[in-house]
């Protein structure tokens, strides 16, 4: 699946790829995408993913004044910032208000789970022909943002790869996994590293091992330990595991000379797997529960925490897009007992989390060339519903960007009295997925070539330019 640079069905196709581009983005009509500051590259991304859709009117939209069944039960407070107010249960975040900008206006072209994580994870609305919900996962699927960043910096000299999600796929509460996480129409030899290692605890919601259960009911964690040993799924190659690798190698060097040039890709993923167990930096990554305890503290020791330590020591070690999957599928969404669980066992172990990743980001002055971005794949209802919960919202959400060139304690973008819609700067996922392919310096000329041999385009709207000033 190369790029195409020359001849003349390359040029066509490409015509073909920038007039849809310009098509949709003339449709789109987004003003928060068209502003005029230009975007910074950095050096990373860590996308930290809300899994199950975060309410924006108890966290970062409040609307005190909107009548109660609207507003809820917690109190916006002031930030660091002079005219910032977030909810009173984020008070780290709240401290740290200069280092973020929050994006109100986001846009997820559905209210239901599969769909919306399918436009969130590939930034795109559309779905490919055969796209089903009840297969996943599939090459019926658009392919993820982290697998299209492995396949743009596929000739990365590095030896980790560049792209990762960790602890654990984004699943409900049977198992089913969420489409838009995998490598879809590119194929899985472009997967992105997929660093399954939380411990399983099935029914479990939150930041393990402090599990909840959203009716309140007793629930304990499933396993005497956060992280198991890794599941490491290297790209390029799909599932293959480490020792197939080296074995296949062996028997390749073996053959006739005529394959050496094959021999030479395959020692390179041979060096990346090996670099990726022997490494001490990576290693480090993986082993963060035996941090040094200071750090874990402040981290949170749980699931939330330690996976944004080991987001942080990833890029460290050079990985250039880490996604943080922070709970399940259901572990956001808050259907039931919304206030209860957010204050209790949502809110704050995301707060501390969050917070200390971009505290340790910034001493080590790695937040300027390190992008942070924390959303769900939505928002939530308005109106609380007669379970004390909020259901699902695609028509708006909020989104926080820090690092990387954005500056602090700005607003961008708005919603109506009710946070029930936009009302200035529209964005949409598109838009997401274009500030992070910009941001890791992937070119605005790049596609890639689906399982039938068709051209796509990577970018399919522009980067989000006014959260960059």
């Amino acid at each position: 699946m190369p790029m195409e640079h020359e001849g003349s069905s390359t040029l066509n196709r490409r015509a073909t790829l920038k007039g849809a581009a310009a098509g949709a983005a003339g449709m789109a009509g987004l003003s928060g995408a068209t502003a005029d500051a230009a975007p910074r590259q950095a050096k990373s991304v860590i996308f930290v993913f809300l899994t199950g859709g975060l309410s924006h009117h108890d966290t970062y939209d409040m609307k005190p004044d909107a009548p109660p069944e609207i507003r809820g039960e917690f109190k916006p407070v002031a930030t660091k910032t002079p005219g910032i107010q977030i909810s009173e249960h984020l008070p780290r975040m709240g401290k740290l208000s200069n280092t973020w900008s929050l994006l109100r206006s986001m846009e997820t072209g559905s209210s239901g789970h599969e769909n919306a994580c399918h436009m969130m994870l590939t930034g795109r609305l559309d779905f490919p022909p055969g796209f089903s919900t009840k297969k996943v996962p599939s090459p019926n699927e658009w392919p993820s943002i982290p697998a299209v960043v492995t396949f743009a910096h596929r000739n990365s000299r590095t030896p980790l790869p560049p792209a990762a999600v960790l602890p654990e796929p984004s699943v409900n509460e049977v198992g089913r996994v969420r489409p838009g996480q995998y490598a879809g129409r590119l194929g899985v030899q472009w997967d992105a590293w997929h660093i399954d290692i939380a411990a399983k605890c099935t029914l479990g919601n939150g930041a393990c091992p402090d599990c909840f259960r959203f009716e309140g009911t007793p629930f304990e964690h499933g396993s005497r330990t956060i992280f198991d040993t890794p599941v490491l799924t290297l790209p390029p190659g799909g599932n293959d595991r480490f020792n197939g690798r080296l074995r296949l190698l062996s028997g390749i060097q073996d053959q006739q000379r005529g394959l050496d040039r094959v021999a030479s890709g395959l020692d390179r993923n041979r060096q990346q797997a090996v670099s990726v167990l022997t490494d001490p930096k990576t290693s480090s990554a993986f082993d963060v529960e035996r941090a040094d305890p200071a750090i874990v503290e402040r981290y949170g020791k749980n699931k939330f925490g330690l996976s944004c330590l080991m987001a942080r020591r990833l890029v460290e070690a050079g990985v250039r897009f880490v996604q943080v999957n922070l709970g399940k599928n259901s572990s956001w969404d808050t259907h039931r007992r919304n206030f209860v669980n957010l204050k209790d066992n949502l809110l704050p172990p995301m707060d501390l989390a969050v917070s200390a990743l971009l505290e340790d980001l910034s001493a080590s002055g790695l937040l300027d060339e390190t992008l942070v971005i924390v959303s769900g794949e939505f928002g939530r209802t308005p109106k609380i519903n007669k379970d004390a919960g909020r259901d699902h919202w695609g028509p708006c959400n909020t989104m926080l960007f820090a690092g990387g060139g954005v500056p602090g304690g700005r607003i961008v973008g708005s919603t109506d009295r009710l946070g029930a819609s936009v009302t200035s700067e529209k964005v949409l996922p598109q838009n997401f997925a274009a500030t992070v392919y910009n941001a890791l310096g992937i070119p605005r000329d790049a596609h890639w070539i689906d399982l039938d041999s068709r051209p796509h385009h990577v970018y399919a709207g522009d980067p989000i330019r006014k959260i960059y000033g």
